[in-house]
């Protein structure tokens, strides 16, 4: 007995030692189910969002797809952060390459995979609506002045003169209908093109964000919350 009570006592540090040392173990075995499942999930909803476009370019829908394609992507951010979205977006492009072609697929990487990543980065912040929709926007915005660009180059064509005729029609019209007699000009036509191109991509995105509200909700995933004259108009309790 007087043996046993001679004894030093364990170290208290080697004791938290071995503490963080059980812990680590236990946490080693998540991380392993964890990658493989990131895997797996990043790889399907990229190749979910190219075969929401490839449908879409195909059998159109009208908007009812469009709402959709940078969805997928976005959801890869909200659950495995920013890495995998960047792959899943990568991802996406080159099997859209693959299927229909370089041109096609940077028409989808550009906005639209970049949108996703850029949408799951200001849901994950908590962000206004505001604050996304508007560099949504811009985005946007920017993908349809590169498609411009790029048909115009592969056409051999100067497809901004198409945009600015049907703007024209359009301002005409409604210097028509107010009984203006002046002529709208050259800098008042470029600015409406501009000006309806924002206002597109703007509506757009605030259908985006309506879409990943109502379901990304249901899917474990939420979004921040929309102004509260959108809940009120939706009858949404949440």
């Amino acid at each position: 007995m007087s043996i046993l009570n001679s004894l030093p006592d364990e170290d208290p540090s080697a004791k938290t030692q071995n503490t963080l040392l059980e812990k680590e173990e236990l946490r080693r075995p998540s991380l392993k189910v964890d990658a493989p499942l990131r895997m797996v999930e990043t790889a399907f909803l990229a190749s979910t969002a190219s075969l929401i476009w490839f449908i879409n370019f195909y059998f159109p829908l009208g908007p009812v797809l469009r709402i959709f394609f940078p969805v997928p992507i976005a959801l890869v951010y909200l659950r495995w952060g920013k890495r995998a979205a960047w792959m899943a977006a990568v991802t996406s492009g080159l099997l859209l390459s693959v299927l229909m072609g370089p041109v096609r697929s940077l028409l989808f990487v550009m906005p639209f995979a970049f949108m996703g990543v850029l949408l799951g980065a200001t849901w994950h912040r908590r962000v206004p609506w505001i604050v996304s929709i508007t560099l949504g926007t811009l985005l946007g915005t920017l993908g349809v002045f590169f498609r411009l660009w790029l048909l115009s180059i592969l056409s051999g064509e100067d497809l901004w003169i198409y945009v600015i005729n049907q703007v024209t029609e359009l301002i005409e019209w409604a210097f028509l209908r107010l009984q203006l007699l002046a002529s709208p000009s050259v800098f008042l036509i470029q600015l409406g093109a501009i000006a309806l191109i924002v206002i597109n991509n703007f509506i757009y995105l605030f259908m985006v964000h309506l879409a990943a509200w109502l379901l990304l909700d249901r899917l474990g995933n939420s979004i921040p919350r929309p102004p509260q004259w959108v809940q009120v108009l939706m009858d949404y309790e949440g």
